[in-house]
């Protein structure tokens, strides 16, 4: 019902934005003499400031158009490479000379935790000039009918094993955040069966792999309340006529609600600067405020049964690092994983995956010899800065592309390591 109240209040407030809308309009034309007076510029910045406040915000694009390949501008097209009810894969094919060696292909596995793929636009965007990527466009589950089926945490480790059949052997995956643990697990499975398409490196950055180390406020949360409280508390029914009409969804504005929540005070801070900015006339500084909130405030919902699964799996009953997970009734076992190359990235200040939660990795796959692992943990970033942002280009991006460069199957003299068994945390 709540989900219902929501869509009525959002259609409710729709004539106010389209007024608060045409206000701007009127006090932000050159012509009128109003708009450049700071009383019109404040009454311009009011409208918008509510209308900005009040709207839905859609997927965001990509709107990758180049890239720079040997110090040259290459055109790059985005193209749907594989597809399924819940996800599309997306290839940012550059357009390089077909007689150069080609670069190592990266799969980079997107969370899915209530923000759309674009969130990783920049780590898409650094990554480009060193690697041939691909990533993982998930699917709003409000937009997929019922008629679809279900999708839960084995069916997303389905789809990451399909994937990288797609693309072939020696295809190196990343998982940013939520993707680390299902990325583990596909990686465990493939190897297990002697799989040939088991990616040559996998990079795991910022991931709760094991989140009893250093729980933040987040993996404490969950563990207090329990699968049960969010299920009563926090799934609901997609109201009609959205296409998924009756799907058990966790909505994308609940989700939403709780990122800012952590933050609130400088969000608030943030929107009263934008104020000050229009009134200003300080265009750049306003146009990198909408920049940011029109990807951060784009939201999607996640099907109820990934999400509750997930929550159970990974933050109340920590069933990867406890030897327990299984995925579709079979265990999944760190311990078979002995090809794949091992990197961990992480957060000095990251407040949703504590220190130490992705590097404990590294005590699950076991029999990965020493020379094919690496952790690294970036100095003063916080969670978003481990995949985006300045010292992510200059410092962390350098490692990945050295990495998967220096990890891929024709670079690499086969191993034979001592095989162990994973001790049970």
């Amino acid at each position: 019902m709540f989900y219902q109240l929501y869509e009525m209040n959002h259609a409710a407030v729709q004539p106010f934005r389209a007024y608060a809308d045409a206000v701007k309009l009127f006090y932000t034309n050159p012509l009128n003499p109003l708009a450049h007076t700071h009383w019109g510029r404040s009454v311009a910045a009011t409208a918008e400031l509510f209308e900005r406040t009040t709207r839905r915000y859609g997927k965001p694009s990509f709107g990758l158009a180049e890239t720079v390949v040997d110090w040259k501008t290459v055109p790059v097209t985005e193209r749907v490479v594989w597809s399924r009810p819940f996800c599309n894969l997306i290839h940012f094919e550059r357009a390089v000379p077909a007689r150069r060696l080609p670069d190592p292909k990266l799969l980079i596995v997107a969370p899915m935790s209530g923000h759309y793929a674009t969130l990783l636009r920049g780590t898409v965007e650094a990554m480009m000039p060193h690697a041939d990527v691909y990533i993982t466009d998930w699917t709003d589950a409000r937009m997929v009918p019922v008629s679809e089926g279900r999708f839960d945490l084995d069916d997303y480790i389905d789809y990451v094993i399909e994937m990288l059949h797609a693309l072939g052997p020696d295809t190196h995956v990343m998982a940013v955040c939520q993707p680390s643990v299902p990325v583990l697990a596909a990686a465990a499975i493939m190897e297990a069966r002697g799989d040939r398409f088991a990616p040559s490196t996998m990079t795991l950055m910022g991931g709760p792999v094991d989140t009893r180390r250093n729980p933040t406020s987040v993996n404490i949360l969950a563990e207090e309340k329990g699968v049960d409280w969010f299920r009563e508390n926090a799934i609901m029914q997609v109201p009609w006529p959205v296409p998924g009409f009756t799907r058990e969804v966790y909505p994308g504005f609940l989700q939403l609600s709780g990122f800012m929540s952590m933050n609130l005070d400088r969000h608030i801070t943030a929107h009263k600067d934008f104020f000050m900015h229009l009134v200003k006339n300080d265009g750049d500084s306003a146009e990198k405020h909408r920049d940011f909130y029109d990807e951060y405030l784009a939201v999607m919902d996640l099907t109820a049964e990934f999400y509750l699964q997930t929550v159970d799996t990974v933050f109340v009953r920590h069933a990867l690092p406890k030897g327990q997970m299984t995925h579709r009734g079979v265990p999944v076992d760190p311990a078979a994983i002995r090809n794949v190359a091992l990197l961990t990235i992480e957060g000095e200040n990251d407040d949703i995956s504590g220190i130490g939660q992705t590097k404990a990795a590294h005590d699950l796959c076991v029999n990965i010899p020493a020379d094919m692992r690496a952790h690294y943990m970036q100095p003063a970033v916080g969670h978003y800065g481990v995949f985006n942002g300045s010292r992510f280009r200059a410092e962390i991006v350098p490692r990945i592309a050295d990495f998967i460069t220096s990890y891929g199957r024709a670079n690499r003299a086969p191993a034979r390591p001592r095989l162990v068994r994973a001790a049970k945390a």
